[in-house]
């Protein structure tokens, strides 16, 4: 019973994150999850199925802001990728594969605190198949495809409405995606289906009460704080 209300409580977390800043469901989620469950590939399944569940809540709601023109390249590419890295954790070591999560988890908040608000990156070819590669090494490893595509997206937005929308459509049309990859791979079990359903609660109330601080408190503090987390959880991982 604790470990299903740990993944209530972490599930709530993530849609918040998710909900105020745009991405960050599995970068907060995935610091527990591989703790809790039996594989670190059900760990990632079970961390692809609530989040697809908040991106598809937004996407819907923002649907007519989708631009579909910019946002299939990276796409296709990131669903490409993806499928690959998720059938390749199959035959990785476990230990392994959490400490190299660890490792990225460290870098990818250094990232963001130094680096995020320095880089320009350009909407050309080149970039979207570089992200997109990069995203789906993330997301097919560590359920974590967001950063190095949030960087494409903000570039190539020009409203906060369809930053959030094609954010959100990106990781539903991916998370349903590496959901069947991974159902294929057979990390699609009856324990991860057990565990959806006491974290989808918590993904609802979270997304709730996410879009009402969407509008109140200061993005680059949440953000911090997010960076943080992210940090000493990659800590934990290591040791």
């Amino acid at each position: 019973m604790e470990t299903f209300l740990l993944i209530f409580v972490m599930s709530l977390g993530a849609a918040f994150v998710q909900r105020v800043s745009g991405f960050g469901f599995g970068i907060f989620i995935m610091t527990v999850l591989p703790f809790l469950l039996p594989s670190y590939g059900e760990a990632t399944a079970l961390s692809g199925l609530l989040a697809l569940v908040t991106s598809l809540f937004i996407t819907l709601r923002l649907r007519r802001f989708i631009p579909w023109r910019r946002l299939l390249p990276i796409l296709t590419t990131f669903l490409v990728v993806s499928a690959m890295a998720v059938l390749a954790v199959a035959s990785a070591p476990e230990s392994l594969l959490k400490r190299v999560l660890g490792v990225v988890l460290i870098a990818a908040s250094i990232w963001f605190f130094c680096f995020s608000g320095r880089v320009q990156v350009r909407p050309t070819p080149g970039v979207q198949v570089s992200l997109g590669t990069l995203s789906g090494l993330m997301g097919g490893f560590f359920g974590m495809q967001g950063p190095p595509a949030v960087l494409y997206f903000i570039a190539t937005t020009k409203s906060k409405e369809e930053y959030m929308a094609m954010a959100q459509c990106y990781f539903l049309v991916g998370n349903v995606f590496m959901t069947l990859v991974r159902a294929h791979a057979g990390f699609l079990t009856p324990t991860v289906c057990r565990c959806w359903l006491y974290g989808i609660l918590g993904v609802a109330i979270g997304a709730w009460v996410g879009a009402i601080v969407y509008r109140r408190i200061p993005l680059p503090i949440l953000r911090r704080i997010i960076y943080l987390y992210m940090a000493a959880s990659g800590v934990v991982m290591l040791l």
